[in-house]
């Protein structure tokens, strides 16, 4: 038999599948013996693919110690397909036998979401057009700069509605092992071909296998509209390919029921389609799993986006983008952000009325926090595909972070005192506080990274959307968060009106600079509770020496100012390691955590650590819940608490109710929390909760009263 023999692409039964497999074992055995070793009739061979796969890679350099992505780039011609790494009933998956020099390691395959094929009741997953495959290599720091040949042999199976041929090739590609300060250029093909992978769902999910029933819940926010997804399953003889997915939305999951073909697996893993080329990738857990919640019904092409079509996905990133600029502008009257546009009050002061000034000021403010705002955003969609659970302000969580900004804002605090000034000394603040466009631009980043401890009305739903949106779409969001933030500066620069009513600038400027000082100095004051929250008196003590060292060093700066002395290159020397040995001598992150425990059970409204067992538990007794997530870092979150959770009346009405209180603690990382949040639709914190006994739990609003919890159990 030689290698373009052809045979049936389907076959009824799981133990047909078992000969099916033997059976293409045989016919590449014969089809590889047949094949002449002359080089002329390889290339012909390889001109009579059906499915020719071609060898690139994002860079022909790479360093030492470093990765590189190769793509098999496969082709099918008109009517061809190839197959998933789970062909389903029928096909083969890719094999790779890799010939690499010594140093060089290949990873697992990574494959695009796939498509269904039904045929007689045979179910294959496929893909119809081009696609690409891509495995990262490693090179270990050992390899020696020089060129690096890279091989490998690679089968698969091409197929089209009536037949299959099994087709192979080897492929090579030569690599550069260049050296660490070389430059290395990318293919942005590969940007492409990366949007075609699955994304991590980040969230656990877990199935059971009861009788002939396969069922899975996904967790999967509610405020997502879905139609007919999809559950590709990596392991084989788990469910029955062919078998319909009946799929439930019971709130904030997704339930899909199948046929089952065995048991006996305690993990799964696999891909959730939602639309052409969109998909999850997750891991599911074996547990109890009920067909609970409704049906989910399909309106119209499942094959798009999110399930409703191109119009849905366009209207979802629409109300999420005016979502986000709307919290972002409101973002300016929250205290977090207040002390930071004191400094651009100061900037629009000294600009006066002058249009041309206010109006790049405001530019290169607007484009500081556009940048920051969406690079945050870039760091968190990059975490998340790492399969880390985190969530917006994820960097506040690090006490390290928290004194570097004590430090940043206390010396911005002085500076505007007049305790020193800025020409030649190098440090963080400079950047903030001199002027041009320069001091907008880094006074708008700074406001940017401030402002992310703070989530405003309108703001978790927009945050929330970028879990399911592309990334592209996701970063948009993130961007009009920027914008929003930084639009009362537009309005006063762009509209003549408001702009005419800006003071002009004279003697009383520097009393106003004086004064403005008050609210960094405010905003430390925060820092360094919050900095004791994390770390515990003992550390708090001990940083506090630091910032000292750090105000006497500016203070000693400012002496040799007024002397006329220059003493840059020595305080930012000092600084540099006054801040540094400040962040070595942070204590361990657990010095808190009995702390805070007992901080919670004394509270006016005493509360149990938050955790979904616990959850399970209560609402199985049918126990009144109210359930809240909160950070030391999240103004809002502490407002809410000092208005209204920790108030006497709210305690009393929750007793008189016999209200279980759970309290989700943000304040450092938690993957447990993060992952609840994002099966909620948020982003980040606070989050509100009351699960009435029986019922599907009501998310409240952001911003609290007592007449709003208190109405819950009245």
């Amino acid at each position: 038999m030689t290698s373009n023999s052809s045979l049936p692409a389907i076959r009824p039964a799981q133990n047909i599948r078992t000969m099916f497999h033997i059976l293409l074992a045989t016919i590449f055995l014969a089809a590889f013996l047949s094949i002449a070793p002359a080089q002329a009739q390889v290339d012909l061979n390889k001109r009579e693919l059906n499915v020719p796969a071609t060898l690139v890679a994002e860079s022909r350099q790479v360093q030492a110690g470093q990765s590189v992505t190769l793509a098999f780039v496969m082709n099918p011609k008109p009517t061809w397909h190839g197959y998933w790494e789970n062909p389903g009933d029928a096909g083969i998956g890719m094999s790779f036998d890799w010939n690499l020099p010594d140093g060089v390691t290949a990873g697992k395959a990574q494959y695009p979401v796939p498509d269904t094929l039904l045929i007689s009741g045979i179910m294959n997953y496929i893909y119809k057009g081009d696609y690409a495959v891509l495995v990262n290599l490693v090179v270990s720091e050992r390899v020696k700069p020089g060129p690096l040949a890279i091989s490998v042999k690679s089968e698969w199976l091409a197929c089209t509605d009536e037949i299959c041929v099994p087709e192979q090739d080897e492929l090579s590609i030569n690599l550069q092992v260049v050296g660490p300060d070389a430059a290395v250029s990318l293919d942005n093909a590969f940007n492409g071909y990366r949007e075609a992978l699955p994304r991590q769902l980040g969230s656990a999910a877990t199935f059971m296998v009861k009788d002939d029933l396969f069922r899975l819940s996904v967790p999967f926010p509610a405020d997502i509209d879905v139609e007919t997804p999809y559950f590709f399953i990596k392991e084989d003889g788990v469910v029955d390919y062919a078998a319909p997915q009946k799929v439930n939305r019971d709130g904030d999951s997704l339930i899909i029921e199948t046929g089952a073909r065995g048991d006996g697996l305690q993990n799964i893993s696999g891909v959730l389609k939602i639309g052409p080329g969109t998909g999850f990738s997750l891991k599911a857990a074996s547990g109890d799993v009920e067909m609970s919640g409704a049906p989910l019904v399909s309106s119209g092409d499942s094959g798009n986006f999110l399930g409703g079509g191109d119009q849905s996905n366009a209207s979802l990133l629409l109300i999420a983008l005016g979502g986000a600029i709307v919290g972002g502008l409101l973002l300016n009257l929250m205290p977090c952000v207040f002390p930071i546009l004191s400094l651009k009050a100061i900037s629009l002061a000294k600009a006066g009325g002058d249009e041309g000034v206010v109006r790049r000021d405001a530019l290169a403010y607007t484009a500081g926090v556009v940048v920051v705002a969406t690079a945050l955003g870039a760091l968190l969609l990059a975490l998340r595909a790492s399969g880390a659970a985190v969530g917006w302000a994820f960097q506040l969580q690090d006490p390290r972070i928290i004194f570097v900004l004590l430090a940043l804002v206390t010396a911005i605090g002085f500076n505007l005192a007049g305790l020193f000034e800025l020409p030649n000394v190098n440090f963080g603040n400079k950047l903030a506080a001199k002027d041009g466009p320069a001091g907008s631009f880094w006074t708008g980043a700074l406001a940017a990274f401030v402002a992310t401890p703070c989530t405003g009305p309108f703001m978790a739903a927009a945050l929330g959307a970028t879990i399911v949106l592309p990334p592209i779409a996701a970063l948009v969001i993130f961007a009009g968060l920027g914008i929003g933030l930084a639009l009362p500066f537009l309005l006063i620069a762009f509209v003549p009106a408001i702009r005419n009513r800006l003071p002009k600038p004279g003697a009383w400027l520097d009393s106003f600079r004086k004064a403005m000082a008050i609210p960094m100095f405010l905003t430390s004051i925060g820092l360094i509770w919050l900095l004791g929250r994390q770390i515990g008196e003992d550390g708090l003590a001990l940083s506090l020496i630091f910032l000292l060292f750090v105000a006497l060093i500016l203070w000693w700066f400012g002496g040799g100012q007024m002397k006329g002395l220059s003493r840059g290159m020595a305080t930012t020397g000092a600084l540099t390691a006054a801040i540094i040995g400040g962040i070595m001598f942070l204590p361990n992150e657990e010095a808190m955590d009995s702390q805070r425990l007992a901080t919670a059970s004394s509270a006016t409204l005493p509360s149990e650590p938050f955790s979904e067992a616990r959850l399970a538990e209560l609402r199985a007794n049918d126990q009144p819940i109210f359930a809240y997530f909160t950070a030391d870092w999240c103004i809002t979150c502490k407002a809410n608490e000092a208005a209204a959770v920790q108030r006497q009346e709210t305690a009393d009405a929750f007793a008189a109710a016999n209200v279980a209180v759970l309290m989700g603690d943000w304040t450092r990382p938690d993957p447990v929390i993060s992952k609840f949040l994002e099966k909620h639709g948020r982003a980040g914190v606070p989050l509100y909760l009351y699960y009435a006994p029986g019922e599907e739990p009501v998310i409240l609003p952001q911003i609290l009263t007592v007449g709003t919890l208190t109405d819950l159990v009245t």
